[in-house]
């Protein structure tokens, strides 16, 4: 099979750090793009979070693959000169640092366009580069607080974060479609154009349902652990065992079926408190009540049965463990330092290509032939 690499001649260029902007030029590097990581003397912090994977950090290892890394000092004006030459030829431009750092060195986007006007150029911040909140510092955590994904997020009264770097994840994500977008406005007009992703605005936009909810109900929605806020029957049931299974109803024709096939009768779905989704939110803990009530008196496999012969959505509460040796879980090898490591294959599948993920790299491993070719 051929390799998939539609971005095969791109020359991305990245100045990065931690999650957002790693995340986004690992992308363009899987669909073939010639990533150059430029990394300060210590390195890309994220190279330090842990040593879990054979002495490796997780997050580094996740989404560092097939680039190349070089250390510049961009202040320095040796440094400064093969960054410049590597923006003459590049691409795309990609960095998370500050708001204004790189302006105070004249090294700002928008300089950088003007010096190569088919330049692509990704500025990722945590605010945006304006109003008052634009110099604050925004790691994923903070941003989960000040967007309020916290405040749905949790059980009853206690709150929690997301359990992933889902901000960083956001903006990584939305700076890669964009990037790619970019490149098909390029091929029209010649012209490269700027592209600004803030963290907050793009958890702004994946906190639409409950800020609705807050705007024009003025009742934002519960906390509700495992079970869904808005949709109920949705959630964890115990069997005998203690096993946890999770449904979801998401129609009437569902709801009769759980009613009939599964509950044996212990709901009418006739009953008033339950004839449409929201009501069945609305009288959730007797509902939810009278569910437990019956998967407590079946085993595991009864309820697994039942629910499939009702033909309703369900899946096994797993823990990690259960997850990393799940029997839909795609990997794949990707060569380290510490040898080759297994990672979740690419998500998008292309019918008669195959994906290829590139070496993750040392500090400073492409250093000596970069600094050849680039000054």
């Amino acid at each position: 099979m051929k390799k998939f690499r539609p971005l095969d001649g791109i020359l991305v260029v990245s100045v990065e750090q931690a999650v957002s902007a790693p995340y986004a030029s690992c992308r363009l590097a899987d669909a073939g793009a010639r990533v150059i990581k430029i990394e300060r003397d210590t390195g890309d912090f994220a190279r330090q979070y842990d040593e879990a994977v054979l002495g490796l950090a997780t997050y580094f290892v996740w989404i560092n693959r097939g680039k190349e890394s070089i250390r510049l000092n961009i202040k320095s004006e040796d440094d400064q000169q093969i960054f410049l030459s590597m923006i003459d030829k590049a691409d795309v431009f990609i960095q998370n640092l500050a708001p204004g750092a790189l302006q105070k060195i004249g090294l700002d986007s928008e300089s950088l366009r003007k010096r190569n006007p088919r330049l692509i150029t990704v500025d990722i911040s945590g605010y945006g580069e304006e109003g008052e909140y634009s110099t604050m510092k925004a790691y994923d955590n903070l941003v989960q607080c000040e967007s309020g994904l916290v405040d749905v997020t949790g059980d009853g009264e206690v709150r929690a974060k997301v359990g992933i770097s889902i901000a960083d994840i956001s903006a990584g994500t939305h700076a890669y479609s964009a990037v790619l977008e970019a490149i098909l406005e390029r091929n029209q007009t010649g012209e490269g154009v700027g592209i600004k992703i803030s963290m907050f605005d793009c958890m702004a936009d994946w906190m639409m349902v409950p800020y609705l909810h807050q705007k024009y109900a003025n009742k934002p929605p519960s906390r509700t652990g495992i079970h869904h806020a808005a949709i109920s029957p949705y959630g964890p049931f115990k069997t005998s065992e203690g096993k946890e299974v999770v449904i979801s109803i998401q129609n009437e024709r569902e709801w009769v079926r759980l009613c009939e096939v599964v509950l044996g009768g212990a709901i009418r779905p006739t009953d008033e408190r339950f004839t449409r989704n929201s009501l069945r939110v609305e009288h959730r803990d007797v509902l939810n009540s009278t569910i437990q009530q019956v998967f407590s008196k079946l085993d595991h496999e009864t309820a697994i049965d039942r629910l499939e012969k009702g033909s309703i959505a369900y899946a096994r509460l797993n823990t990690l463990a259960d997850f990393a040796n799940h029997p839909q879980l795609r990997l794949t090898e990707v060569d380290s330092e510490a040898g080759a490591l297994h990672i979740a294959d690419r998500p998008a599948r292309f019918e008669g290509y195959k994906s290829s993920f590139g070496r993750i790299p040392e500090l400073g491993e492409h250093e000596s032939q970069l600094r050849q070719e680039f000054s």
